[in-house]
């Protein structure tokens, strides 16, 4: 045999050469997720999905991130927080009172375009029923439910040999190409193909960042911590604390950013520590003004100013689940940002598209965003929107 399970961490995926293009999304296929029906969606570094409420939008981003927690390794259930809300309304139970959903995603890189498809059986036991990896046309991973009664899938991926392919049983609550390191053994040409396609896929959907700044959590002091920005934007102060020091020119690129889209005179942001442990931020006015708390700023302005310090900062600051193994240089952090523009003006959500359209040509992030109006993005250089209401 060419593999052997092990309890050992996965192998380290093997990074691209000097110059070689990071692995990346460059297409989400939805073929049968919530109201999404047969829909592929191009994913450009910097995209932006358009549409009125109920147009599927955020649906588009939760599909991203339920591949992204698959890839991580974690367990289905806790990847897919709400399985029955994935299955489309339209789908209907098979002779065996099957029901699910479907979608995948094509990451390109070293090895190329590299799709991989995923059906999820949801009732009547949430399980992974079939994957598929394939690159160049030749389908490199395969697995399928052969025993309902069992709590696996074969699997089954190329390699060497007489029969040019290897079967074990894989779990079916995990994406079985997060699992090939622990299973192939890379002694082979074709061994070889298999794991770095694989690996293409992770290093590209592992790394995000979901963002949905709560400007109704942000105008309290948070307690001093280690400065990695969550979710809801909620600690900033505690983020502003740590990186105002750590890098001058971002920080810089930061404050300009706020005197775009902040009303009044912005000399500075940043944040200062209280005496019982605290730390609040503020807006600095310059000129013998007293500083802002940034409690007192509108929803808008707290939202523009959470977003840009996302676009700003990276995974060592963003709370993100990153390869430990590969450099940073060879990952490319995709942020997931759900109302982009919401609460913003048409001025401050321009100046964010601008502000991201530096940053993902830059190779610092990749953004795929969901807005109300596309129409920040005209005339962006490297923005596409993709219009969900056509």
């Amino acid at each position: 045999m060419d593999s052997t399970p092990s309890p050992a961490r996965p192998r380290a995926p093997r990074p691209a050469a000097p110059g070689a293009a990071r692995p990346s999304v460059t297409e989400l296929r939805l073929s049968a997720f919530r109201a999404h029906r047969a829909a592929t969606l191009p994913i450009a570094p910097l995209t932006l999905l358009a549409g009125s409420s109920g147009s599927g939008k955020t649906t588009a981003l939760h599909a991203f991130e339920v591949l992204a927690r698959l890839a991580a390794g974690r367990v289905l259930d806790r990847s897919v927080p709400d399985p029955a809300g994935c299955v489309p309304e339209w789908s209907r139970p098979d002779r065996q009172g099957r029901r699910g959903f479907r979608l995948g995603c094509t990451a390109d890189g070293p090895e190329g375009p590299v799709r991989l498809d995923l059906a999820v059986q949801v009732e009547p036991e949430l399980r992974i029923v079939g994957e598929r990896l394939t690159c160049g046309g030749r389908v490199l991973l395969a697995t399928a439910l052969r025993d309902p009664r069992r709590r696996s899938v074969e699997a089954s991926w190329h390699t060497s040999g007489t029969e040019g392919v290897t079967r074990a049983a894989l779990p079916d609550d995990r994406l079985a190409t997060a699992l090939l390191p622990l299973h192939v053994a890379g002694r082979t040409t074709a061994q070889l193909r298999v794991l770095a396609a694989a690996e293409q896929v992770v290093m590209a959907l592992r790394p995000v960042f979901s963002c949905d700044p709560r400007p109704e959590r942000m105008r309290a002091p948070v307690p001093a911590g280690p400065g990695r920005l969550r979710r809801g934007c909620d600690n900033l102060a505690e983020v502003l604390y740590r990186t105002r020091s750590e890098c001058a020119r971002r920080h810089a690129r930061l404050v300009g950013a706020a005197r775009l889209g902040c009303a009044g005179e912005v000399a500075d942001v940043r944040a200062e520590a209280a005496e019982d442990g605290t730390v609040r931020a503020l807006l600095a006015r310059g000129q013998g003004r007293p500083d802002t708390p940034v409690g007192r700023l509108g929803e808008g302005e707290l939202r523009y100013l959470a977003l840009a310090l996302v676009l700003l900062t990276g995974p060592g600051v963003l709370a993100v689940d990153a390869v430990a193994e590969v450099p940073e240089a060879y990952q490319s952090l995709t942020v997931l940002a759900d109302g982009l523009d919401r609460g913003l003006d048409p001025e401050q959500a321009r100046h964010l598209t601008l502000l991201a359209a530096e940053m993902c040509a830059r190779g610092h992030i990749r953004l795929l965003g969901a807005v109300a109006d596309g129409s920040c993005a005209s005339g962006v250089p490297g923005a596409a929107v993709v219009d969900l209401g056509a």
